[in-house]
């Protein structure tokens, strides 16, 4: 049996869970339109004590791929993540791979962090190709054969579900997500293509509609509690 202070717990306790998975699915729909965007969702679970707990996990799937117009944009068709360093020198890890020519030409995120070790364009370059294994070459307008810039790296993890967000889509390693493998010959990459998020709209609407039924019932009966045990107290007195 529970005490009236034990169920008020409980279901506050309950209430904050469901909150908390309210704004994962709510995050994943805001970020419908972000490119190579994997979405979080908060799994709950039901302990012996009747509590709400639950476990953050990300959905690695693919997402579809779609053509675009520029260059420089490149989709990871795959497992897989291209290393970015920031201005900082901070180290992570993205799918998206909507990226432009920077500062001093280097190639980088839409955010100014440079792809793997460097790629630097040259100004005189009028056409730039990456190859399906992350080779990328320039042509310029005094030489018709193409000059390598370099590679853009990709990477996987021994456990990628123990990556942690790092912010503006991208990702950190960590102990249990283990080192960075770089892949080789491989054919992951699509020029002139962006992965899209794989946000199920539908489902995660759907979640939304559920959780927020599930919210007002919870809150209405805990009110119904609180009501009951504001009254046993005046009892008393």
């Amino acid at each position: 049996m529970y005490s009236m202070q034990g169920i008020v717990r409980k279901g506050a306790n309950n209430v904050i869970t469901q909150f908390e998975k309210f704004g994962y699915v709510a995050n994943s729909l805001a970020n419908l339109n972000t490119r190579g965007y994997k979405s979080v969702s908060f799994e709950q679970m039901l302990n012996e004590d009747g509590y709400l707990t639950g476990a953050i996990r990300t959905d690695y799937e693919q997402g579809s791929i779609q053509i675009t117009s520029n260059p420089y944009d490149v989709a990871i068709n795959g497992t897989g993540f291209i290393p970015v360093v920031s201005p900082d020198g901070e180290v992570a890890y993205t799918r998206d791979g909507a990226f432009k020519q920077g500062k001093n030409g280097y190639l980088v995120t839409s955010d100014d962090w440079v792809v793997g070790e460097g790629i630097i364009i040259p100004a005189n370059c009028y056409k730039f190709e990456i190859k399906p294994n992350g080779e990328v070459y320039s042509y310029d307008t005094a030489n018709t054969q193409p000059k390598k810039l370099g590679t853009i790296p990709l990477v996987r993890f021994p456990s990628q579900e123990n990556l942690e967000q790092a912010g503006m889509n991208k990702l950190r390693a960590t102990a249990d997500s283990g080192e960075p493998i770089l892949v080789k010959n491989h054919k992951c990459f699509c020029q002139n293509n962006l992965e899209n998020s794989n946000t199920d709209v539908y489902s995660a609407t759907s979640e939304m509609l559920r959780l927020n039924a599930s919210l007002l019932a919870s809150t209405r009966m805990m009110k119904v509690v609180d009501d009951m045990y504001n009254k046993a107290i005046n009892i008393r007195e």
